[in-house]
Protein backbone atom coordinates (compact mmCIF):
# COMPACT_ATOMS: atom_id res chain seq x y z
CA UNK A 1 0.00 0.00 0.00
CA UNK A 2 2.88 2.39 0.80
CA UNK A 3 4.43 1.71 -2.61
CA UNK A 4 1.11 2.38 -4.37
CA UNK A 5 0.65 5.56 -2.36
CA UNK A 6 4.16 6.71 -3.30
CA UNK A 7 3.49 6.08 -6.99
CA UNK A 8 0.19 7.96 -6.83
CA UNK A 9 1.86 10.88 -5.06
CA UNK A 10 4.54 11.10 -7.77
CA UNK A 11 1.90 10.83 -10.49
CA UNK A 12 -0.15 13.60 -8.89
CA UNK A 13 2.92 15.83 -8.59
CA UNK A 14 3.71 15.27 -12.28
CA UNK A 15 0.12 16.11 -13.28
CA UNK A 16 0.24 19.30 -11.21
CA UNK A 17 3.46 20.27 -12.98
CA UNK A 18 1.80 19.73 -16.38
CA UNK A 19 -1.28 21.72 -15.34
CA UNK A 20 0.71 24.65 -13.92
CA UNK A 21 0.61 26.73 -17.17
CA UNK A 22 -3.20 26.51 -17.18
CA UNK A 23 -3.52 28.19 -13.79
CA UNK A 24 -7.02 28.08 -12.30
CA UNK A 25 -8.34 26.37 -15.46
CA UNK A 26 -6.32 23.26 -14.71
CA UNK A 27 -9.22 21.81 -12.74
CA UNK A 28 -11.41 21.75 -15.85
CA UNK A 29 -8.63 20.13 -17.89
CA UNK A 30 -7.93 17.33 -15.41
CA UNK A 31 -11.63 16.58 -14.89
CA UNK A 32 -12.16 16.47 -18.66
CA UNK A 33 -9.19 14.13 -19.14
CA UNK A 34 -10.35 11.89 -16.31
CA UNK A 35 -13.74 11.34 -17.95
CA UNK A 36 -12.69 11.31 -21.60
CA UNK A 37 -9.43 9.37 -21.34
CA UNK A 38 -7.82 7.14 -18.75
CA UNK A 39 -8.42 7.61 -15.06
CA UNK A 40 -6.56 10.59 -13.59
CA UNK A 41 -6.01 11.63 -9.94
CA UNK A 42 -8.81 14.19 -10.26
CA UNK A 43 -9.80 14.13 -6.57
CA UNK A 44 -6.24 14.82 -5.45
CA UNK A 45 -5.89 17.66 -7.98
CA UNK A 46 -9.18 19.29 -6.99
CA UNK A 47 -8.23 18.93 -3.33
CA UNK A 48 -4.90 20.66 -4.00
CA UNK A 49 -6.52 23.59 -5.82
CA UNK A 50 -9.20 24.03 -3.17
CA UNK A 51 -6.70 23.86 -0.30
CA UNK A 52 -4.35 26.36 -1.94
CA UNK A 53 -7.07 28.86 -2.85
CA UNK A 54 -10.18 28.70 -0.61
CA UNK A 55 -11.69 31.83 -2.15
CA UNK A 56 -12.24 30.11 -5.51
CA UNK A 57 -13.77 26.97 -3.98
CA UNK A 58 -17.08 27.35 -5.85
CA UNK A 59 -15.26 28.04 -9.12
CA UNK A 60 -13.17 24.88 -8.76
CA UNK A 61 -16.23 22.76 -7.95
CA UNK A 62 -18.09 24.11 -10.98
CA UNK A 63 -15.13 23.70 -13.33
CA UNK A 64 -14.43 20.15 -12.13
CA UNK A 65 -18.09 19.21 -12.54
CA UNK A 66 -18.32 20.84 -15.96
CA UNK A 67 -15.06 19.31 -17.17
CA UNK A 68 -16.12 15.86 -16.05
CA UNK A 69 -19.53 16.25 -17.71
CA UNK A 70 -18.11 17.51 -21.02
CA UNK A 71 -15.46 14.80 -20.95
CA UNK A 72 -18.17 12.14 -20.69
CA UNK A 73 -19.95 13.28 -23.85
CA UNK A 74 -17.63 11.39 -26.29
CA UNK A 75 -18.32 8.14 -24.41
CA UNK A 76 -22.04 8.91 -24.48
CA UNK A 77 -21.81 9.34 -28.27
CA UNK A 78 -19.98 6.01 -28.56
CA UNK A 79 -22.75 4.36 -26.59
CA UNK A 80 -25.42 6.03 -28.69
CA UNK A 81 -23.81 4.90 -31.96
CA UNK A 82 -23.58 1.26 -30.96
CA UNK A 83 -22.19 0.89 -27.50
CA UNK A 84 -24.32 -2.08 -26.47
CA UNK A 85 -21.70 -4.52 -27.76
CA UNK A 86 -18.97 -2.63 -25.92
CA UNK A 87 -21.01 -2.60 -22.72
CA UNK A 88 -21.85 -6.31 -22.91
CA UNK A 89 -18.16 -7.15 -23.30
CA UNK A 90 -17.26 -5.20 -20.17
CA UNK A 91 -19.90 -6.59 -17.79
CA UNK A 92 -21.82 -9.80 -17.19
CA UNK A 93 -25.30 -10.37 -18.60
CA UNK A 94 -26.76 -10.25 -15.10
CA UNK A 95 -25.21 -6.86 -14.38
CA UNK A 96 -26.23 -5.59 -17.82
CA UNK A 97 -29.87 -6.42 -17.09
CA UNK A 98 -29.63 -4.93 -13.60
CA UNK A 99 -28.30 -1.62 -14.94
CA UNK A 100 -30.94 -1.65 -17.67
CA UNK A 101 -33.66 -2.10 -15.06
CA UNK A 102 -32.28 0.75 -12.95
CA UNK A 103 -32.39 3.11 -15.94
CA UNK A 104 -35.94 2.07 -16.74
CA UNK A 105 -37.14 2.66 -13.17
CA UNK A 106 -35.10 5.70 -12.05
CA UNK A 107 -33.20 7.01 -15.04
CA UNK A 108 -31.82 10.20 -13.49
CA UNK A 109 -30.67 8.54 -10.25
CA UNK A 110 -29.25 5.56 -12.14
CA UNK A 111 -26.61 7.91 -13.55
CA UNK A 112 -26.32 10.58 -10.87
CA UNK A 113 -25.67 8.10 -8.06
CA UNK A 114 -22.57 6.47 -9.68
CA UNK A 115 -21.35 9.92 -10.78
CA UNK A 116 -21.29 10.98 -7.12
CA UNK A 117 -18.92 8.21 -6.09
CA UNK A 118 -15.10 8.17 -6.41
CA UNK A 119 -13.03 5.24 -7.75
CA UNK A 120 -13.22 2.29 -7.81
CA UNK A 121 -16.83 2.94 -8.87
CA UNK A 122 -16.67 2.29 -12.67
CA UNK A 123 -18.93 5.20 -13.61
CA UNK A 124 -17.93 5.01 -17.31
CA UNK A 125 -20.04 1.86 -17.54
CA UNK A 126 -23.06 3.89 -16.47
CA UNK A 127 -22.21 6.62 -18.98
CA UNK A 128 -22.27 3.99 -21.71
CA UNK A 129 -25.45 2.56 -20.23
CA UNK A 130 -27.16 5.96 -20.30
CA UNK A 131 -26.69 6.11 -24.09
CA UNK A 132 -27.39 2.44 -24.74
CA UNK A 133 -30.64 2.64 -22.78
CA UNK A 134 -31.63 5.83 -24.64
CA UNK A 135 -31.40 8.43 -21.90
CA UNK A 136 -32.09 11.85 -23.39
CA UNK A 137 -28.95 13.95 -23.83
CA UNK A 138 -30.36 16.84 -21.78
CA UNK A 139 -31.10 14.52 -18.86
CA UNK A 140 -27.71 12.86 -19.25
CA UNK A 141 -25.90 16.19 -18.94
CA UNK A 142 -28.03 17.25 -15.96
CA UNK A 143 -27.51 13.96 -14.08
CA UNK A 144 -23.77 13.92 -14.77
CA UNK A 145 -23.26 17.50 -13.67
CA UNK A 146 -25.41 17.08 -10.54
CA UNK A 147 -23.62 13.90 -9.49
CA UNK A 148 -20.17 15.32 -10.05
CA UNK A 149 -21.06 18.57 -8.30
CA UNK A 150 -22.19 16.68 -5.19
CA UNK A 151 -18.97 14.66 -5.28
CA UNK A 152 -16.69 17.69 -5.54
CA UNK A 153 -18.76 19.66 -3.02
CA UNK A 154 -18.34 16.96 -0.38
CA UNK A 155 -14.65 16.59 -1.27
CA UNK A 156 -14.03 20.34 -1.01
CA UNK A 157 -15.73 20.63 2.38
CA UNK A 158 -13.72 17.69 3.73
CA UNK A 159 -10.50 19.25 2.43
CA UNK A 160 -11.30 22.51 4.21
CA UNK A 161 -11.91 20.66 7.47
CA UNK A 162 -9.18 17.99 7.35
CA UNK A 163 -6.70 19.06 4.69
CA UNK A 164 -5.80 17.48 1.31
CA UNK A 165 -4.60 14.27 2.97
CA UNK A 166 -8.27 13.30 3.39
CA UNK A 167 -8.22 12.15 -0.26
CA UNK A 168 -5.90 9.25 0.56
CA UNK A 169 -7.90 8.33 3.65
CA UNK A 170 -11.19 8.30 1.77
CA UNK A 171 -9.68 6.29 -1.08
CA UNK A 172 -8.50 3.61 1.34
CA UNK A 173 -11.85 3.48 3.16
CA UNK A 174 -13.80 3.28 -0.08
CA UNK A 175 -11.65 0.44 -1.47
CA UNK A 176 -11.74 -1.62 1.72
CA UNK A 177 -15.37 -1.00 2.65
CA UNK A 178 -17.03 -0.30 -0.68
CA UNK A 179 -20.32 -2.03 0.16
CA UNK A 180 -20.67 -0.19 3.48
CA UNK A 181 -19.94 3.10 1.76
CA UNK A 182 -22.50 2.40 -0.98
CA UNK A 183 -25.07 1.44 1.64
CA UNK A 184 -24.44 4.64 3.61
CA UNK A 185 -24.71 6.81 0.51
CA UNK A 186 -27.85 4.98 -0.55
CA UNK A 187 -29.46 5.57 2.84
CA UNK A 188 -28.49 9.25 2.71
CA UNK A 189 -30.09 9.62 -0.73
CA UNK A 190 -33.25 7.85 0.42
CA UNK A 191 -33.46 10.09 3.48
CA UNK A 192 -33.08 13.17 1.31
CA UNK A 193 -35.80 11.98 -1.08
CA UNK A 194 -38.09 11.30 1.88
CA UNK A 195 -37.56 14.83 3.19
CA UNK A 196 -38.34 16.29 -0.25
CA UNK A 197 -41.46 14.13 -0.57
CA UNK A 198 -42.74 15.26 2.84
CA UNK A 199 -42.13 18.91 1.99
CA UNK A 200 -44.03 18.62 -1.27
CA UNK A 201 -46.83 16.75 0.42
CA UNK A 202 -47.07 19.49 3.04
CA UNK A 203 -47.40 22.20 0.38
CA UNK A 204 -50.45 20.61 -1.19
CA UNK A 205 -52.37 20.11 2.03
Amino acid sequence: MKTIGHILAKHTAWVLHVLAPLGIWGVFAIAFADSALLGMPVDAIVAYYVYQDHRRLLFYMLMASLGSTVGSIPLYIVGYLGGEKVLRKRISEERFLRIHRSFEEHEFWALMFPAMLPPPMPFKIFVLGAAVFEMRFRDFVAAMFAGRFVRFLVLSLLVLWFGPQIVGVLGTVFRRHIYWVLAAVGLAVLAWLLVLWRKRRGRFR
